[in-house]
């Protein structure tokens, strides 16, 4: 059942001193229910606009967007008790000890005193934070912070959860316990939109993945379904010498797929393969034949890395999440475009703020 809809969503910024910013384009995106999407993209791609439209701190020029039913734009304070926002930087009060921010935010909601202080102990306790509970936050850890950040985002029940690269700049270990803590919530009925910058972390967690750019949703489905429609498995070959990148290069386009990827210049080289077991031993052969010496070749399935590729024309960068959050053209400059391979494929197609806050989400409305 679809929970969260947006159709035809279009916003438009006017820089001072630049031309016209077009951050969302038609852009059509559906969540079903108690499940999680994520949202990827390359920098200025529209993730962060869409998130706040759907988090009403921003109005679009153009198009619908429902939650649960309820009109986004039209009604913005039936929406706000049913979302809960998590942005990639904790928003606490680092003067308050962890006990003290969930209680207050609670307050902020109008929870009542006594309902307020037992939701933080729940909260508390389902994050793991007993220890640190009566401590100021301004001594925890990165991941400590952030957890306490997405317990605030819960306290009051949300139906829906909009999650801003909750993993960025945490440890293995801590990136490991929020991946268990989203699991653990969708498990209970939430529904999650999910913006990061780790494709490893979309394809563990995500049920579905809308793939933006230019403000579009160019591709959507399950991690399997991008990756089978970008074609099969991949052959890997390391040259020893890069002068022989020339030959090599024919050679992998015969016993191909595809066209080869990789540098003229360079050592490593990638072809698309229907069955490349095959494939691995008849460029092998070749090779040998040739004289052409290699550090190593291989075989392996395509990856979200080679989807964002294909479909993007770059490969996913921290930089591209930093400079999405700034929006607009600057951040698309300089990347290369996919051409043709932009259009919807697969079977299927960020907002730093705390919804407790409201006064700020009283002025964005």
């Amino acid at each position: 059942m679809t929970f969260i809809e947006a159709r035809g969503l279009s916003k438009t910024y006017s820089p001072r001193g630049a031309g016209p910013v077009h951050a969302l384009d038609g852009l059509d995106l559906v969540v079903p229910r108690g499940t999680v999407t994520a949202l990827l993209g390359p920098n200025g791609a529209g993730k962060t606009t869409t998130v706040k439209v759907l988090t009403t701190l921003i109005r679009p020029d153009h198009g619908t967007a429902t939650i649960d039913g309820i009109d986004v734009i039209a009604h913005p304070d039936r929406i706000r008790p049913i979302i809960g926002v998590s942005g990639q930087y904790a928003a606490v009060d680092e003067n308050l000890t962890g006990f003290e921010n969930l209680d207050m935010v609670g307050r902020l909601y109008h929870l009542g005193a006594r309902q307020s202080r037992a939701r933080a102990r729940e909260l508390i306790s389902l994050f793991d934070l007993e220890e640190a509970q009566n401590r100021p936050v301004k001594g925890f850890s990165g991941g400590m912070r952030r957890r306490i950040d997405l317990a605030g985002a819960l306290v009051t029940r949300p139906k829906v959860l909009f999650l801003d690269e909750p993993t960025t700049g945490l440890d293995p270990r801590s990136r490991l316990g929020m991946w268990d803590i989203i699991t653990t919530l969708v498990g209970q009925g939430t529904t999650v939109l999910l913006t990061t910058q780790y494709l490893e972390e979309a394809d563990r967690l995500a049920d579905s993945i809308s793939v933006i750019d230019d403000g579009k949703v160019i591709a959507e489905g399950t991690a399997d379904e991008l990756k089978a429609s970008i074609g099969g498995q991949r052959v890997e070959i390391n040259l020893v010498d890069p002068a022989d990148a020339p030959v090599a290069f024919e050679i992998l386009r015969r016993f191909g797929s595809s066209e080869p990827t990789g540098s003229l210049e360079g050592r490593e080289l990638t072809v698309n393969a229907v069955d490349a077991p095959v494939a691995l031993q008849s460029i092998l052969a070749e090779f040998g034949a040739r004289d052409i010496r290699l550090f190593d070749a291989g075989m392996r399935r395509p990856t979200l890395d080679d989807v964002f590729l294909k479909l993007t024309g770059h490969m996913a960068t921290e930089e591209d999440q930093d400079q999405d959050h700034q929006g607009g053209k600057a951040g698309r400059a300089g990347r290369k475009k996919p051409g043709k391979e932009s259009g919807k494929t697969a079977t299927g197609a960020d907002s730093g703020t705390n919804m407790a806050n409201k006064d700020e989400v009283g002025a964005a409305s």
